[in-house]
């Protein structure tokens, strides 16, 4: 066996079986507990609901998808990558590296939904809409700077305002139609989204209030003052963003309304007060009740739906290649 030359620098192996932290063995199993894929959900069943919306409400729903693709494109493109470089274990890593994945799935869901509702034509213009919108781009410019240039907490500070804040303006469309009893299989794909996004957020989080709490007090009162005026930040211009998405069909209010009170979760699950008065009672009911992350459009033979499950798989025996032989 070669000796090891101790000037250079060698790599660590994962092991699993020498967890430092628990939560990172336990989010890696929820995580890959609830795996899935956009290609199991048939949208193409949702086709006559979406020719019941008006005009505006179509507009509505590409946008909304095209804003989320953005983000989630953010997030697996930037964020994760920069979250990695500060990891507190060889698992969060590995954890990270999940979530950079179904990020990815993600903004791969929402082309799905577009080549099965829109045109070629509508979804070059979603697309355009995105790439210009100066309220959309704000954001995810603001949210990109910080990956890039500030200190480790701030950036699991952004993750989280992105995680559990500010895709919400966008998931309020799909679960009002779905408390409608409309577009059922694209909501759950969000639902599926859903319950990725709050499994991230919270695990973030987590990782932050480690790193928070090991500083000094003037550092966590300076990284709070500089956590609360991001958020304001944001929150001024998610409003206009609200604003003007919403404006056509007269949800703006109820919307920002939404959007507060997933602000005050956001800071909860840094382990911070909530800014805004806005509670779940505040919020319109049929939203409250499309967040929940329970099982509503399971298809048992397909194995689709927010109780998404993996095929069990048995060994095989040599019996069961006796196909179509007479046992003596």
């Amino acid at each position: 066996m070669p000796e090891l030359d101790q000037e250079k620098t060698y790599y660590s192996a994962i092991n699993w079986n020498d967890v430092e932290d628990a939560v990172d063995k336990e989010t890696w199993e929820k995580l890959t507990e609830q795996f899935w894929l956009d290609t199991r959900i048939p949208l193409s069943n949702d086709l006559s609901d979406w020719r019941t919306l008006t005009q505006e409400e179509q507009t509505l729903v590409g946008h909304v998808f095209g804003g989320l693709t953005l983000l989630d494109t953010v997030q697996s493109e930037s964020g994760m990558a920069m979250l990695r470089e500060t990891v507190r274990t060889p698992q969060e890593t590995a954890v990270l590296n999940n979530i950079q994945f179904m990020e990815s799935v993600h903004a791969k869901s929402y082309s799905s939904i577009f080549s099965t509702l829109n045109t070629p034509t509508e979804i070059e213009e979603i697309f355009n809409w995105t790439d210009t919108y100066p309220n959309l781009q704000f954001k995810s410019k603001r949210i990109n700077e910080i990956y890039k240039n500030d200190d480790p907490l701030k950036k699991k500070i952004a993750s989280v305002f992105l995680e559990s804040f500010l895709f919400y303006s966008g998931f309020y469309t799909p679960l009002y139609y779905l408390g409608n009893n409309k577009l059922a299989n694209v909501a759950e794909i969000i639902k599926l989204i859903l319950r990725d996004e709050s499994v991230h957020g919270t695990y973030i989080g987590y990782k932050f209030q480690q790193g928070y709490k090991e500083q000094s007090e003037t550092k966590q009162q300076d990284i709070k003052t500089w956590m609360y005026d991001l958020l304001y930040e944001l929150y001024e211009n998610e409003e206009k963003y609200a604003d003007a998405l919403y404006k056509e069909v007269g949800w703006e209010e109820e919307v920002k309304t939404f959007m507060r009170y997933n602000a005050n979760k956001a800071l909860m699950n840094l382990g911070q007060d909530p800014l805004f008065p806005d509670t779940a009672s505040d919020v319109n009911p049929i939203v409250m009740n499309g967040i929940s992350t329970g099982t509503s459009n399971h298809d048992f033979f397909s194995q689709v739906g927010n109780g998404y499950l993996l095929g069990e798989v048995q060994p095989m025996s040599d019996e069961d290649y006796d196909i179509g032989l007479t046992k003596k």
